[in-house]
């Protein structure tokens, strides 16, 4: 990185970063971290919170661990843990060596947090968790001392030695920081350093049955690994006088790290908190973590969206100091421009309805090239079979076509996309007077989608051959939640109930061309006119399972298009 490049920060962390930089704060260093809790699964908040930690680091010349804050063996999982460290990977970071967990520094902390009981700044108190609470007052009303806060240092180093041996039960006693009662920042009221805790961790098993608090442990992790800049979200604005007060305590030498805050990422139509997430989860009202719908990375993953349009996401909704909320829509439409580019073409019909040619020969098999990627012409061509009786999508027919229908209807001419034009000649109805079948001619002199007269057809329909077409399930999603801001509800009401009853939809009568029968779980199609699909991994050697990822309609390329020419 140049220093012109310095002189030209994109927003206010990054010009924060560079001045340091120039003024060789950190000696030149650029540390940053991504400090999950192994608690639950990422979600597209954590996202951005990875792309800002991890690119910063990468554009400074620097770089950011991977650290794992699991200081509640309670809610710890290792299967969160491998997950945490796939899904950074699949979103396209690497922390190289330094992959960190809290519990590595246990020892360490331990031994400070003796070094605050003998310098007379902690002590342990033995009231209740309601109690401690009751004892914090309130934003207008100072605390009052725990009748425990002038024990003898003494008698706290015995106590707390004793809550390390395990000689007292969950919940008896913790340790707390001696501050100041009547602070106007509540966090600064004395708050819990450790508690008792007598349960198996997943990093150190069963060594330890003390934990320390996550504000106390946080800023001295970032303290031993040489952080520079911690980068959080705004909710950890007021805890910032807290964390220097314990590196202060613990004699940090200087520069310490410089905690930056920056607005969280709120989208509409979704829930981000990890306690409303795990409720849709254990109330089955999703399928899993890993549901199309979540807004989990592993859901994002499976319903077919790409790192790069995630990333390239998290780039353009940019890095702000304000809490704000942004259109899902605009998420859609960075994944629309990624797999635009990349996705390769098939045809597929999802609501088939037969397509007889009549003045087809009978047995007749021919083949079409059709472009791969028409936005990627190394891409190539496939070759697509074409015979007498085809599937095409219910909707482009009508035997009574409403005005501007340029689709096909009786006495009317369209294209078939690659092959040639037909006529409709005649419909076949089923007792119930349903269409079952439509029948046509077709111009053999339009080969390939044109006609040498320079006749004009108004529309273009997808097809495949029904006796080459393979069969597939295919599942369509839509907003898990009806309202813009599903967590704003009134005092009584349920968030729940904004849940969209039509968020899934499963067609299991598909039909798509064969090529596709040997596609992977992952990979990603735009099935022509219909949108972009990814196949899932329900997919088995009998069943082909594909998601839509997205619709074709960019309603937020759309709406913006609209609101720059007005």
């Amino acid at each position: 990185m140049t220093n012109n490049d310095l002189e030209r920060p994109a927003d206010f962390i990054r010009e924060i970063v560079a001045a340091d930089l120039n003024a060789g704060t950190h000696g030149g260093a650029v540390v940053t971290r991504f400090p999950p809790e192994p608690n639950g699964y990422l979600h597209i908040g954590h996202a951005k919170a990875i792309c800002i930690n991890f690119g910063i680091a990468r554009e400074f010349g620097g770089r950011c661990h991977l650290r794992f804050d699991d200081t509640n063996p309670a809610k710890e999982e290792q299967e969160y843990i491998d997950a945490i460290r796939e899904d950074v990977r699949w979103l396209g970071f690497d922390w190289g060596r330094h992959l960190y967990f809290a519990s590595e520094y246990f020892e360490r902390f331990y031994e400070w947090a003796e070094k605050l009981i003998r310098n007379g700044k902690a002590y342990v108190c033995d009231l209740t968790a309601d109690e401690i609470r009751d004892h914090r007052g309130t934003l207008t009303a100072p605390g009052r001392e725990s009748p425990y806060r002038n024990r003898s240092i003494e008698e706290n180093l015995d106590l707390f030695r004793r809550m390390r041996a395990g000689d007292f039960e969950n919940g008896a006693r913790v340790l707390r920081a001696k501050i100041d009662m009547t602070a106007g920042n509540l966090n600064m009221r004395d708050p819990v350093m450790y508690r008792i805790l007598h349960a198996a961790h997943p990093h150190v098993g069963g060594e330890w049955c003390i934990y320390p608090m996550y504000d106390w442990a946080h800023p001295l992790e970032d303290v031993i690994e040489g952080v520079t800049h911690s980068l959080c979200s705004l909710e950890f604005e007021d805890h910032r006088p807290l964390y220097d007060w314990f590196i202060d305590q613990i004699g940090a030498p200087e520069p310490q790290p410089r905690q930056i805050e920056f607005a969280r990422l709120n989208l509409t139509h979704t829930v981000m908190s990890k306690r409303k997430l795990n409720e849709l989860v254990r109330e089955n009202r999703v399928g899993g973590w890993d549901d199309p719908r979540m807004p989990t990375l592993r859901g994002l993953r499976r319903r077919g969206y790409t790192p790069e349009a995630i990333r390239d996401f998290a780039a353009r909704i940019g890095v702000a100091k304000r809490d704000s909320i942004v259109d899902v829509q605009f998420l859609d439409h960075c994944l629309r421009e990624d797999l635009n580019r990349r996705a390769l073409r098939r045809m597929a019909v999802l609501h088939p309805i037969r397509l007889i040619i009549d003045n087809y020969p009978e047995g007749r098999v021919e083949e079409f090239e059709v472009a791969n990627n028409p936005e990627d012409p190394s891409a190539g061509m496939r070759r697509v079979p074409f015979s007498r009786t085809l599937a095409i999508e219910q909707e482009d027919f009508r035997e009574n076509p409403p005005p501007k229908f340029y689709r096909l209807a009786p006495g009317r001419e369209a294209r078939l996309r690659s092959a040639y034009f037909v006529k409709c000649t005649d419909v076949v109805k089923n007792d119930r007077g349903e269409i079952v079948a439509i029948h046509c001619s077709y111009d053999p002199a339009t080969r390939g989608g044109s006609a040498p007269d320079g006749r004009r057809v108004k529309a273009t329909l997808h097809w495949v051959s029904t006796a080459h077409a393979v069969p597939a399930e295919v599942r369509l999603y839509d907003h898990l939640f009806l309202a813009p801001n599903p967590g704003d509800v009134e005092e009584g009401e349920d968030w729940k109930d904004g849940l969209n009853p039509r968020s899934f939809e499963a067609l299991t009568h598909c039909l798509v061309e064969p090529g596709l029968s040997a596609a992977k779980t992952g990979e990603r199609f735009q099935f022509e006119r219909l949108g972009y699909f990814c196949v899932d991994p329900d997919t088995t050697a009998d069943k082909l399972v594909f998601n839509r990822t997205v619709t074709l309609k960019d309603e937020w390329a759309r709406i913006n298009k609209g609101a720059r020419n007005r």
